[in-house]
Parts: structure tokens; sequence; C-alpha cells
């Protein structure tokens, strides 16, 4: 369960930073345009590739124990950039949600989404490439990748559904600030946590 636990906490310390993914389903949200299928979509991408990464880690673990090294350093200096990026958008401000736009079709929605979501190399980074290498530190690295699933599932729905809740606080520039900053801190945390060990 340790490795269960490790894989919900670091996925979903992920996948809250508000990148393009997100804040569209926050404003999917906002909107009330097919909150369900976009939130599913999103969560059954990023199981996918959740899967993809931790399945190949683990084969190359295996075969080139070696290539894990590497990958581990190569994912400390991208959450210590990843978090860096947080603080400066923390520290220069200025952002604010403020949803524009009308309903769409179902079909035009997914579209937009399924483009954002795949098309995305953070999330290919964040859930292939990092989330994968850091399963492998793990002594069970499916328990690690069934945990960052289920993060996913959790974060999206909460995130698309409680987004009524969210808008208000998200119109004001400094609830964005604090997000970026505590992004920011779990990213170097992370980053940290895979120094040390």
């Amino acid at each position: 369960m340790t490795s269960y636990f490790a894989g919900l906490g670091t996925g979903l310390s992920l996948i809250l930073a508000i990148g393009a993914q997100n804040a569209f389903v926050l404003k999917q949200g906002l909107l009330r345009n097919h909150v369900l299928a976009v939130c599913l979509f999103c969560a059954v991408s990023d199981a996918i590739l959740i899967v993809l990464g931790v399945g190949g880690m683990t084969a190359i673990a295996d075969m080139a124990p070696w290539l894990i090294e590497i990958m581990r350093w190569g994912g400390v200096a991208f959450l210590v950039l990843y978090g860096a990026k947080s603080f400066w958008a923390a520290i220069r401000g200025g952002e604010a949600l403020t949803p524009k736009g009308t309903a769409r079709s179902m079909i035009a929605t997914l579209a937009s989404v399924a483009a954002i979501t795949w098309l995305n190399p953070h999330v290919w980074l964040d859930t292939v490439v990092l989330l994968g290498s850091i399963s492998a530190q793990w002594p069970s690295p499916r328990n690690f990748g069934a945990g960052a699933v289920t993060g996913s599932f959790l974060f999206f729905l909460t995130l698309g559904y409680g987004a009524r809740f969210l808008a208000p606080l998200f119109a004001r520039p400094r609830a964005w600030q604090w997000l970026e900053l505590g992004v920011g801190a779990v990213m170097w945390g992370i980053a940290a946590r895979l120094v040390l060990e």
C-alpha cells in the first residue's frame, strides 16, 4: 500500500499544475459543458499513458537498470525546472480565470480536449516519462501506477464538478499565485526525494 499511496500523491501533485488540459476542464466545468465526458476523457487518457509509462519503465529496469538512473536524474532536472516555472509564474502574477465562450457540441468539445491531451508534451512527460521512472523506484511499480491512475480520476472529476465553487476564488490573481507557489513547492519536494533516494 505504500507504493499505492506514493503513486496517488505523486500523480495528484503532478496533475495539480494548471496547464492547458486542466484549464480546459476547469473552463468546461464553469460553463457546465459536457463535464462528465471531458473529465472521463482526460482521466482515461491519463490512465493509458500511466500504464504505458509504468509498464515500460518496469521492462527497462529489468533490461537496462543503468537507464533508470539516467531517467531519475532527468526527472529531477525536469521537476526542478517545472517548479521554477511555477515559482516564476507566482512572482510574475497577473493570472486569473475568466471563462468566456458558449457551449459547443460534444464532438467539438472532445476534439479540443483530445488535442490538448494527446498533443501536449507536458502530459507525456508527466505520465509516461516522469511517473514511469518514479514508479521504478518503488517496491511495487504496478501499485504505484494504480495510485497515480486513481489520483487522475479523483482530480479530473473533482476539478470538473467543483469548478463552479472555485470560480470566485480563481477570478482573483492572488489565488493563482498561491496555487503556483504550492505547485512549485510540491515539484521541488518530489525532486529532493528523488535525489535523496
